[in-house]
């Protein structure tokens, strides 16, 4: 199978209602080429995923699957032959796959779905009233066990009220758990069915009563808490309009829906309406607000030529938009897909955790067992009081706490980074960035601007400034050469009209100015004109060592002005760089620029290592010196011939608004609006969320270990077990929720 199937198996552990919760839609679950997909209605949380992978592990033919709990959804991309005995596999393994078309997801995904959970037929407020009629029952039959005279009649009463309380909060437990003892699962539903119903036979039906509606209780409140972490997201979905305004033929506008918009058709956008699409203006200024897809807190000047997003808000003016992009392929939906697919991933700490739970849950039974059977023989203990003590720790020993703690905290720590603009392509690189030592940094377009821009202007041997601009502003903007572009706009002068224009390949250009013939040209021209002299090579020589492109503007008579046009660095990257030293983290430039430029470059933006000259097969190179210098290394850039090194390193940044297709699908984490800053907080996220991990871990073993201590020496009830149980797995769901929070400004304790 792909690699999306290479989940490590984990031991059926928390896997009931909670895990359900109303799910996390997607924009379009499907994508063309991908295989058939089905609806699993009871594939609620990771342990029904586990069950169904080991079901189809023995299933020859099945390339990958792609599971989307949110959905209840499973994609199955296999050979043909191989999806009836999936089907049946899956069938066996209890559970009752129907399939879906991908319209049909995409429907039950998009906004205002119900949904997917076994009781959505009645809607979304059933469970809380299933649950609070469970407990009101619970409560009586307590009563009655409390109150009432100790007689056959109120003990009938009592454990009808009790069973009906076990029926409302129970009923799916039930389902699942028996479902598991029959194929030999320990999962948290089988642990619950088989100490509730022991604790009902021994007697102790009221607590039995009472343990199950607490505990469907607090299953609902913690599914409504892991539900914010698997939504975290969502509102991403809801960015993007239904419908857009499109121009139709004879110039008249009409409403159309944006996944029957074409490619190449304008569409209309008003001030203070999102864009419905990606596109390119053809019409109007405005600014936009860009924060949802970027991150950027202030809005971007657009005018015409300038490319938008679907999702972000026309701000000021009415724009005219041509349409670059398919709904389904717009920047918005890929980034939804992205964090989707991230979301599904498995990061280290929890395969460590699915491996641990595979060892513990079973130990824990087998510890229930000895001490049912062993206790009245070794100690003064009675039959009954050896069952409720094994029966309290099956209570105890659901790992629910423990396995949730990971995808809640994972899941979080990706939803925090794409809304700063981090799309991290899973778990682990989510998680492995806090390993990083070193981080290589392109210069053009990661640490520079990435366009040339004109940083000085000089008059020579006493001439007029005034005049010497319009001459050079002439020529530039009659050229398409990047310098010569970057002249003119950063002149910003009128100039004169220009005749017998003339280029002059790898020189210049020159024409006739105001009656005079007029040169603009490099080093190289001038020298062959003969018009270099000791102060002008110094002066040029001065420059070259900053890494600048010089151009000079000349007349028979002599030099007339200096130009020094260079690719500025941007105002956030010495900041970077300062964010990556605080972190611990050292950055060294890696570009293929010459190195003079490379050490100019580098200087400002406080670099004290760089390297140029360099070929992507020697960046590389680079990468496995740097790692065998400093550890794990990142890779950071955004062109094509970036790509190997960003596969090469350990982990991947592409800079996502200016970087190429090719650039970011090497990458493991992409930038989308570019700045360089986002490197070191997703380090800092990165070690922050590992933290929360392993607190999340400490948490549920400690309070089970305590827990686990009273109850075999006798000193805790179920009731205790529940609120032990569940009161650890809402402990550590809230936690791993705190990084959906801002986070402080990183700094080298991380």
């Amino acid at each position: 199978m792909s690699e999306e199937t290479l989940h490590e198996p984990n031991s059926d552990p928390c896997c009931s209602s909670a895990c359900s919760g109303p799910p996390a839609p997607a924009k379009s679950a499907s994508r063309p080429g991908q295989g058939q997909f089905y609806r699993i209605a009871t594939m609620d949380c990771s342990a029904e995923e586990a069950e169904i992978r080991r079901a189809l592990d023995a299933v020859p033919g099945i390339k990958s699957l792609g599971f989307q709990l949110g959905t209840r959804s499973l994609r199955i991309d296999a050979d043909a032959s191989s999806f009836a005995p999936a089907l049946e596999a899956i069938r066996k393994a209890g559970f009752d796959p129907q399939p879906l078309e991908p319209a049909d997801l995409a429907a039950r995904a998009g906004p205002g779905a119900q949904p997917g959970g076994p009781e959505d037929e009645h809607g979304p407020g059933t469970g809380l009233t299933r649950m609070g009629c469970a407990l009101l029952f619970a409560i009586a039959a307590e009563a009655v066990s409390f109150l009432a005279p100790d007689v056959s009649i109120w003990n009938a009463a009592g454990m009808a009220l009790a069973a009906i309380a076990i029926w409302l909060a129970g009923l799916d437990v039930y389902k699942k758990g028996v479902t598991a003892l029959l194929r030999g699962k320990l999962n948290i539903n089988a642990l619950m069915s088989v100490a509730v119903t022991g604790a009902f036979l021994i007697g102790e039906w009221p607590e039995a009563a009472m343990v199950m509606a607490l505990y469907a209780l607090a299953e609902l409140i913690e599914a409504r808490a892991v539900d914010r972490a698997r939504n975290s997201i969502k509102g991403l979905l809801e960015m993007a309009p239904e419908t857009a305004l499109v121009r139709a033929a004879g110039a008249s506008w009409s409403e159309m829906a944006v996944s029957q918009v074409p490619l190449g058709a304008t569409i209309r956008v008003k001030p203070g309406e999102r864009m419905p699409l990606d596109g390119v203006i053809t019409r109007g200024e405005s600014a936009v607000n860009q924060a949802p897809i970027t991150g950027e807190s202030i809005p971007v000047d657009k005018a015409p030529g300038a490319p938008v997003f679907a999702g972000t808000i026309n701000e000021t003016g009415e724009l005219e938009v041509r349409v670059t992009a398919a709904s389904a392929n717009t920047t918005l939906a890929r980034i939804i897909h992205a964090v989707e697919q991230a979301q599904g991933t498995r990061a280290p700490t929890q395969r460590f955790v699915d491996r641990f739970a595979a060892i513990y849950t079973p130990a824990v039974f087998a510890l229930a067992i000895a001490t049912a059977a062993l206790l009245p023989i070794l100690a003064d203990s009675t039959w009954l009081d050896a069952m409720y003590k094994a029966l309290v720790l099956l209570v105890i020993a659901c790992p629910c706490a423990l396995v949730i703690s990971t995808p809640v905290t994972v899941v979080s720590g990706l939803s925090a980074a794409a809304r700063r603009g981090i799309l991290v392509k899973g778990g682990t690189f989510l998680e492995q960035a806090r390993l990083l030592k070193a981080v290589a940094l392109d210069k053009t377009g990661t640490i520079t601007e990435g366009k040339p821009r004109l940083v000085e202007f000089r008059v020579w041997n006493s001439h007029d400034e005034s005049r010497a601009k319009r001459l050079a502003s002439a020529l530039a903007s009659r050229s398409d050469h990047p310098v010569s572009m970057a002249i003119a706009q950063g002149l910003a002068a009128q100039g004169p009209d220009v005749q017998d224009f003339k280029a002059l390949p790898g020189r210049g250009v020159q024409g006739v100015v105001e009656g005079e013939e007029t040169l603009l040209g490099n080093h190289r021209l001038m020298h062959e004109r003969g018009l270099c002299g000791v102060e002008l090579e110094s002066e040029l020589a001065r420059h070259e060592a900053q890494g600048r492109t010089i151009t000079l503007l000349a007349s028979p008579a002599g030099v007339v002005a200096l130009f020094a046009v260079a690719d500025t660095i941007k105002e956030t990257s010495r900041a970077a760089v300062a964010d990556l030293r605080r972190l611990g983290v050292e950055p060294i430039m890696l570009t293929g620029d010459n190195p003079a430029t490379a050490r100019s470059i580098a200087a400002q933006a406080g670099i004290s290592q760089a390297q140029g000259d360099l070929l992507p097969e020697a960046k590389m190179q680079a990468i496995d010196d740097l790692r065998a210098r400093y550890g794990a290394v990142g890779m950071t850039g955004d062109g094509i011939n970036d790509a190997p090194a960003l596969a090469q390193a350990d982990i991947g940044f592409a800079m996502g608004a200016a970087g190429t297709d090719t650039a970011m699908e090497a990458a493991d984490v992409v930038i989308m609006n570019d700045d360089l800053r986002r490197v070191a907080e997703t380090v800092h996220l990165s070690r922050r969320t590992h933290g929360v991990l392993w607190q999340n871990i400490a948490i549920a073993l400690g309070i089970k270990s305590v827990f686990l201590v009273w109850a075999v020496a006798g000193s805790a009830s179920m009731w205790m077990a529940v609120f032990a149980d569940m009161g650890a797995s809402l402990i550590v769901v809230a936690n791993g929720l705190r990084l959906l929070r801002p986070a402080a400004p990183p700094s080298k304790e991380g």
